[in-house]
């Protein structure tokens, strides 16, 4: 983390400041309303602490949904400047190692005072979007509020109850009312998602790993996988951050946007679709790209996360981009929107919360707290340190994945080319699910091919695997 530019620890004086908190941010104003009487409820992951936001739904006349996001109000206790804002400023962002979690914000804040803990009174800003029986957002206001959370669920659990292979969890079923209020979120969910999928949004699905350890140490490394109530949850989520981004615009205020351009490998992405027997246009398209890939999940389900991690590597990476009202804004690619930044996760993202501050100000009425130069340096700043915080979180990955694979030199495995460029080229194996380099018989390889390779070398310190192909 130090070579990257990250802070592992907090500063004494942002531990002072730490210590000073003793409470959660108290309501105050005729403009906070009181929302603890809804069903409000977080899903997240089995283990995760820092609660970003709530949701909760109402049925409304001609088969519409009112659907409430409340995210919590970590501005209110994280002022702009506090020795622990220059903390998440440095950072920009959590960062998850298979071996420790770093998080942004101080565990007692991010865990405890800011998140929208269960049974817990908490201040949020609260997005409300309504939305018709065909999945168009027909009408959506912001403002805060004081709510309550009634039940933390997990992702797992509640998508099998959803999926009907499961009994609905403790939480749900001791909740009168909660299990209707879940259903009606996911039918909402999944028409929110067949609009974005109508315009070209790609259905990607690339494989995620999660680190399992048995009485302390490390003993494998797991896909951890989309489900039902991870889909719902990020429909919410990409819904409630573009109601975000335009009602900033609306007001007059600048943004982080929140980008992905157009891609400039769409000639390799149209030749690696041309190994498939299909066509795509020479221009990108992401209508096209996304009919594709749903061909692909229908008919190859078991390969399709290789097939989404070979297109995510050749469309590049997201970024953060200063928005100024009237102005054209780049869009996001990927999920074929223009409108849209980042502002559900102010606990473990520093681009949240500085949208919080932008619109906790808009509000109010009150100028901007970041001019437009401040906002540009943050938007390149938060780009470079997300990288930053991802590279370390793959370098310690592979050190887990290198020392799994340390007694398996010899041992061969079918593999997906993930990266290939005069840096090197990469490959990702499954069992442990994990990226190494090509060291030998790289030539004429290019993202997307299949290859199967031999485990060469393992270095646990510096996170190295080495493969070469087998012919």
């Amino acid at each position: 983390m130090i070579q990257r530019g990250l802070l592992p620890v907090f500063s004494l004086a942002a531990i002072a400041e730490t210590n000073r908190i003793t409470q959660p941010a108290q309501a105050s104003g005729a403009d906070v309303r009181d929302l603890r009487g809804l069903l409000w409820a977080s899903i997240d992951n089995d283990d995760s602490k820092d609660l970003d936001q709530l949701s909760v739904s109402e049925p409304m006349p001609g088969g519409a949904v009112k659907i409430l996001v409340a995210i919590a109000d970590v501005d209110a206790l994280v002022r702009k400047n506090s020795a622990i804002d220059d903390h998440a400023r440095t950072n920009t962002t959590s960062v998850y190692t298979a071996a420790q979690i770093f998080p942004m914000l101080p565990e007692k804040l991010s865990t405890d005072l800011t998140s929208l803990n269960e049974n817990e009174d908490r201040l949020a800003i609260v997005v409300e979007m309504l939305i018709a029986d065909d999945g168009a957002v027909i009408a959506s206001d912001i403002y805060r509020a004081i709510v309550l959370s009634c039940a933390k669920l997990a992702y797992n659990s509640v998508a099998a109850w959803l999926e009907g292979s499961a009994p609905a969890p403790a939480k749900l079923a001791e909740v009168p009312g909660l299990d209707e209020q879940l259903r009606v979120q996911d039918r909402a969910a999944q028409a929110l998602r067949w609009v974005r999928q109508a315009r070209g949004a790609l259905r990607l699905e690339t494989t995620q790993v999660k680190a399992v350890f048995d009485d302390g140490s490390l003993a494998d490394l797991l896909p951890d996988d989309k489900n039902r109530a991870k889909q719902m949850i990020e429909d919410f989520m990409i819904a409630a951050n573009g109601v975000t981004a335009k009602y900033l615009e609306q007001k007059g205020f600048p943004s982080l946007r929140r980008v992905l351009r157009t891609p400039k490998r769409w000639d390799r992405i149209v030749a690696l679709v041309a190994e498939f027997g299909e066509h795509l246009p020479p221009t990108p398209d992401a209508a096209a790209l996304d009919a594709f890939l749903a061909k692909c999940r229908h008919d190859d389900p078991a390969r399709f996360p290789d097939i989404s991690l070979s297109v995510v590597k050749l469309l590049g990476s997201g970024e953060y981009a200063l928005d100024v009202p009237g102005e054209p804004s780049e869009g996001h690619f990927g999920l074929a929107v223009r409108d849209y930044t980042h502002s559900t996760a102010p606990n473990r993202r520093f681009p949240d919360l500085i949208t919080q501050r932008l619109l906790k100000a808009a509000l109010a009425s009150k100028p901007s707290p970041y001019t437009n130069d401040e906002l540009t340096a943050l938007a390149r700043h938060c780009t470079e340190q997300e990288d930053n915080a991802a590279k370390v979180e793959r370098q310690v990955s592979k050190s887990a994945a290198a020392l799994l694979l340390s007694k398996r030199i010899g041992a061969r495995f079918d593999a997906i080319v993930t990266g290939a460029s005069p840096k090197g080229t990469w490959v990702r194996v499954s069992g442990p699910t994990t990226e190494g380099r090509v060291v030998d018989g790289f030539e004429g390889l290019d993202v997307g091919d299949r290859v199967s390779v031999e485990l060469v070398r393992t270095d646990v310190e510096r996170g190295f695997i080495d493969f070469a192909t087998v012919r």
